[in-house]
């Protein structure tokens, strides 16, 4: 029985879904128990966006991991329960610094400390502030991959007094907040503190003062002006101040009851000083965990204003986004390195994790990543060829053009065509604009040794005897029975007739001297969609090169 069949009796569904060990139904677990504690009838999921830099795929990520759970809870409460996933920017915050990858820099560097949303877009004059384009850019990805989301702007909440209320609490417990953030800060830090930060009715900028008065009765907050030395006094409601980060962030959990947030390892201590506050001001912190975060080919942390990650415009010129969304399901709890040479492997897996769906039977349905990624109905998988072959092709024959990258698919697989298979066309155009911007520029072919050279004759001289219509797995076992010589002998793997197998470099030696690359996807299949004609002509031409 497959989850299609469960759909029809959500209680059915539940129940199996208890038992799944998944990590979205570990996390929807916990929101269960919460709403046995509380009851409330609806659920908010929270996740949060800095627009201080170009939006980058780790904000992605923690929208695609809280939507799953979301997913996840509405089966574990048979959708019974309303639930909304709120995408937060924080767009109030003031601009510490100019991000490297942005243009008008000497323009951008004249608003340091205001709030992102009073600084000017530097991009263009499409939008009022950088803040609201940086917005505008998350909400066009989230958009495309079709999120069930509302977007919600620091700057309106603030101004439209959405959080006066609880700001005015924040002003009432102002000493217990204090006593949870003051250890926690060095003694300079703590002679300036305020969990308010007040906004300049003068210069705009985001100030970073001490309270020298307060008012709760009146709600208002006094400080001294650092520019003038003149005693200010104003509201902590209707957007004349904003709180520190992480006394915002608890204040934002209490003001929308928010359930649900995970965040970044990097804020594990945040995390630990708002649940306190939090409870200072009356709520309850929401569930979650810290997600470990996402590294460059440095090992590096990525950084918006460094720029040093991949962006999501950099990722769908090469792939799907269910590609991205499979990177972001895989160990959330675990760094992984965010660069291009991770992409191949998430569009094929992504495919075989399809392929592999309605050949389950429901618990293992619930364990596969794909029913995650699309809330329980994914597509029928139906990819004729994968990407790391598409790679090959291109590579083997410097075909950077659709038509001819599709003259081998209509050989290889009749009646495939862009108009039958338009995820596969759409594949094609990722493999060549891959294929160019990293494969072309590393190809290097290695020269073969004489060993090297007489397997190879052999090869091409056993390729050339086959018939056109050999099969990828006739083509396959010949490559294999080729390279069953030394040095590429493998006394551990046995092959089906009891010898020796052949060891993986025999194929790596065939990558690296005929198409320049270190690996390519099973030979016996590159040779079939190729040709066999091809296969020898290329044969040929690495011995040539090398006589």
């Amino acid at each position: 029985m497959s989850t299609t069949d469960l759909a029809a009796n959500p209680s059915d569904l539940r129940a199996l879904a208890e038992q799944s060990n998944a990590w979205p139904f570990e996390q929807a677990k916990a929101i269960v128990a919460r709403l046995k504690k509380a009851p409330k009838d609806e659920v908010l999921f929270e996740t949060g966006y800095g627009p201080s830099g170009l939006p980058h795929i780790g904000t992605f990520g923690e929208v695609a991991r809280t939507t799953m759970v979301r997913h996840a809870f509405r089966v574990l409460t048979e959708d019974k329960i309303k639930t909304r996933l709120l995408a937060f920017s924080d767009d109030m915050d003031g601009l510490r610094k100019v991000p490297d990858n942005v243009p008008n820099r000497d323009m951008m560097a004249a608003h340091l400390g205001k709030p992102l949303t009073r600084v000017p877009d530097p991009f263009s004059n499409e939008y009022p502030s950088f803040g609201a384009a940086n917005n505008a850019r998350l909400r066009a990805f989230l958009d495309h991959f079709g999120f069930d989301y509302e977007f919600a702007s620091a700057t309106d909440y603030y101004t439209s007094g959405r959080f006066d209320a609880t700001l005015l609490k924040m002003l009432a417990v102002y000493d217990k907040v204090m006593a949870i953030i003051l250890p926690t800060l060095g003694p300079d830090r703590r002679a300036t503190y305020s969990p308010f930060l007040p906004i300049s009715p003068t210069t705009g900028v985001v100030l970073q003062v001490p309270m020298i008065r307060r008012d709760v009765a009146a709600g208002t907050i006094t400080y001294i002006d650092p520019d003038t030395g003149a005693e200010v006094e104003t509201p902590v409601t209707g957007g004349h101040v904003k709180c520190q980060w992480k006394a915002d962030w608890a204040m934002r959990w209490v003001a929308l009851g928010v359930d649900y947030e995970m965040a970044g390892k990097d804020l594990i201590d945040s995390v630990k000083l708002s649940g306190p506050i939090a409870r200072a001001l009356g709520g309850t912190p929401p569930e979650g965990f810290n997600y470990e975060l996402f590294l460059d080919e440095n090992g590096q942390k990525i950084s918006k204003s460094k720029g040093n990650g991949l962006t999501i415009d950099e990722w769908l010129r090469y792939a799907s986004p269910e590609s991205l969304s499979l990177f972001m399901y895989r160990e959330p709890k675990a760094a992984k390195r965010l660069h291009f040479d991770v992409i191949p492997r998430n569009v094929d897996d992504y495919q075989q994790f399809l392929d592999g769906f309605p050949r389950q039977d429901a618990k293992q349905q619930l364990a596969n990543p794909v029913w995650h990624m699309h809330a329980g109905r994914p597509p029928k998988g139906d990819m004729p060829v994968t990407f790391q072959l598409l790679l090959t092709l291109v590579s083997s024959s410097n075909a950077e053009n659709a038509e001819t990258l599709w003259g081998f698919i209509g050989r290889y697989r009749p009646g495939v065509t862009p108009q039958t298979h338009p995820k596969l066309d759409a594949l094609v155009g990722y493999a060549i604009n891959y294929y160019r911007d990293f494969v072309a520029p590393t190809k290097k072919f290695r020269e073969p040794t004489d060993g090297e050279r007489a397997a190879l004759q052999d090869l091409r001289d056993a390729l050339s005897q086959l018939p056109a219509a050999a099969t990828a797995e006739d083509i396959q076992n010949v490559v294999y029975e080729i390279g069953r010589r030394e040095p590429f002998l493998d006394p551990v793997k046995k092959g089906k007739d009891g010898r020796p197998g052949v060891s993986l470099d025999w194929f790596n030696m065939l990558y690296q001297v005929l198409l320049g690359q270190e690996k390519g996807p099973r030979f016996g299949s590159f040779v079939a969609v190729y040709g066999l004609a091809n296969a020898v002509a290329m044969i040929d031409g690495a011995l040539a090169r090398s006589a």
